[in-house]
Parts: C-alpha cells; structure tokens; sequence
C-alpha cells in the first residue's frame, strides 16, 4: 500500500482537467464534416487523462440546439463535469476584453470567449478548443490544445 505522500505525489501528477469549449462539444454532436473527428479524438484523449469540465456559459452555448434541459443534459451525460465560473475569472475576463478592445479588437460580443479562457487560467485547467490564437494571446500561460 502506497504511503500517504506516495499517494499525493501520483495525484499531484495527474494532468489537470480540461475545459472543454462548446465549439469542440458542437463539431461531435453536429457530425461537422471537417471537425468532428479531430474534436472527439481530442475529447477522448482529454477523458483518458482525467477530469472533462464545462461552465455555464459553454453549457448556455450548447443549449442552443436543444428543446429542453433534459436532452441537452442526456446528451453531456456523465462525461463531463459541470463546474461554476469563479468571480476571479469574471474579474480576469473583464480585463481581457479591455486589452482586446485596446488592441483594435472590433467584436462587440467576445465577452464569453474571454469568461472560457479566464476560467481555465484562474482554476488551472488545460483548455480544449479549436480558437487557440485568442486565447493564447489574452491567456499566454493557459496551455491550449487545439489543431497545429
């Protein structure tokens, strides 16, 4: 039997959990032509290595296409967990938006890309997404999977 510190060394370890944005959870469930392989390999991958996580704002993103919260909720299943967003990451989002802004940005509505990134960053996540240039760009140390 493992000791204590044993134990915590091997879940220190662990690959943090992933954010999953809606767009990747989208190109699965629409069969997208160009995307869904790549994004449920990537989805498949993320659950073998741990935690898959969504927000209420990927949750909202996604609710779109359905009638009801009972379908939407059956189709997430058990595979993701659902975690809030923390008011730090509000805080950080904020700020996001006002560099992107400051920067020329002309998008008047990127606010819940920037509530995405700031949550992975502020809870530590790695973030799953096929929108890596902006989240790079406004979160440089948020380590980003998305297509090369």
């Amino acid at each position: 039997m493992a000791s204590e510190p044993a134990r915590r060394l091997v879940r220190d370890s662990a690959p943090p959990a992933v954010l999953v944005d809606s767009r990747v959870i989208l190109d699965v469930v629409t069969g997208d032509p160009r995307w869904c392989e790549w994004s449920a390999g990537k989805i498949a991958e993320a659950r073998d290595d741990g935690a898959l996580v969504i927000n209420p704002v990927i949750y909202s993103e996604i609710s779109v296409g359905y009638d009801s919260v009972e379908l939407l909720d059956g189709m997430l299943g058990s595979d993701y967990e659902r975690h809030p967003l923390p008011w730090t990451a509000g805080f950080l989002a904020g700020k996001a938006f006002k560099r992107y802004r400051a920067n020329g940005g002309q998008k008047r509505s990127p606010l819940p890309d920037f509530y995405i990134g700031a949550h992975a960053a502020v809870a530590g996540y790695r973030l799953l997404t096929r929108d890596a240039a902006r989240y790079r760009t406004y979160f440089p140390r948020l380590e980003v999977i998305a297509p090369d």
